[in-house]
């Protein structure tokens, strides 16, 4: 039995991404929509609800305009920032709790996490939950990606033959501390606060890290280096997607793009026990978008929750 699967922006850079992991598999029909019809919001209303999911990979406003357009027939997979912290919408992160896959599996509408969100996520919650650190820690991070999380814009203007020198150097950005993904961070990285958050675009296309450097004074329980991987490790021990390292890169280096074209992440705890960082590697193309939408798609269709995705140990 094939499941039918219409993609609504299926040309930019995530709708581009699901349609190639979904290309080959034999039990995917994709839903074509004409392409004089592509603004139509009838027809796309209509396509949405004849496919068993449809997965949104359009701006927000745009997403919010279809999503009020379905009935309650269709079933959303939303890859934008619109329904993140929506109500009625399901957090499509499976392994943010140990009950968030059946939610996700039984959900009508999923939101498909941001990438930077992911990073954080991962790396707070398990440690509020086990109350290392309190909802209130005044968490700060910086994460290092690549530069396709721009989406076209962004990609054409680092890749542009008579591009600005200075894109051959590290940007940091949301200089205001507004970034879109701060809602998100907090509710389901078990915050109270918005982090400190400071993000770099580098001059490579994937692939991303997370880092949340850790005071031991401020901590509720005083786990050093090792006893913070023993949390990561019990939290994650039944995760294909989610390998705890115990030792750092032989080079000393945590290298952006070397989880680039997996859909799995990988966290390291580094530093000292006097302070330490929590860290976590993945590509924000795979695990922080377009892998993310395919794997809660396997979910939300009851098939193998990894088929069609890239990961190792």
């Amino acid at each position: 039995m094939k499941h039918s699967i219409f993609i609504d922006g299926a040309h930019g850079t995530t709708g581009l991404k699901i349609r190639e992991y979904l290309a080959g598999r034999d039990d995917i029909e994709i839903i074509d929509i004409e392409e004089e019809k592509r603004k139509d919001l009838a027809e796309r209303a209509r396509l949405a609800e004849i496919a068993d999911v449809a997965v949104l990979c359009l701006p927000d406003a745009a997403s919010k305009e279809l999503a009020d357009a379905v009935t309650d027939k269709a079933r959303l997979i939303d890859t934008s920032t619109a329904h993140r912290v929506a109500d009625g919408w399901t957090y499509g992160l499976p392994e943010l709790t140990f009950d968030q896959r059946r939610a996700i599996a039984q959900a009508k509408k999923v939101a498909n996490p941001g990438c930077h969100a992911t990073g954080l996520i991962v790396l707070t919650r398990p440690l509020v939950d086990t109350g290392v650190i309190a909802p209130d820690y005044p968490v700060t991070s910086f994460c290092v990606t690549g530069y396709s999380g721009g989406g076209k814009a962004m990609i054409a203007r680092h890749e542009s033959e008579e591009r600005d020198g200075f894109l051959g150097s590290p940007g940091q950005y949301a200089l205001g501390q507004a970034h879109k993904h701060l809602p998100e961070m907090v509710r389901y990285g078990g915050l109270s606060s918005e982090p400190s958050f400071c993000p770099v675009v580098g001059d490579f296309y994937s692939g991303m890290v997370m880092t949340i450097p850790l005071r031991r004074e401020l901590m509720n329980k005083h786990f050093g280096v090792e006893g913070l991987r023993e949390v990561f490790a019990e939290r994650y021990e039944e995760e294909p997607l989610i390998h705890v390292r115990w030792d750092l890169p032989d080079d000393g280096f945590i290298h952006g793009d070397i989880m680039a074209g997996r859909d799995d992440l990988e966290i390291f705890v580094g530093g000292n026990d006097e302070r330490p960082l929590v860290i976590a590697r993945f590509d924000n193309l795979g695990k922080g978008a377009s892998g993310a939408a395919v794997q809660n798609l396997n979910i939300m269709l009851g098939t193998d929750e990894n088929k069609g995705l890239r990961y190792g140990v």
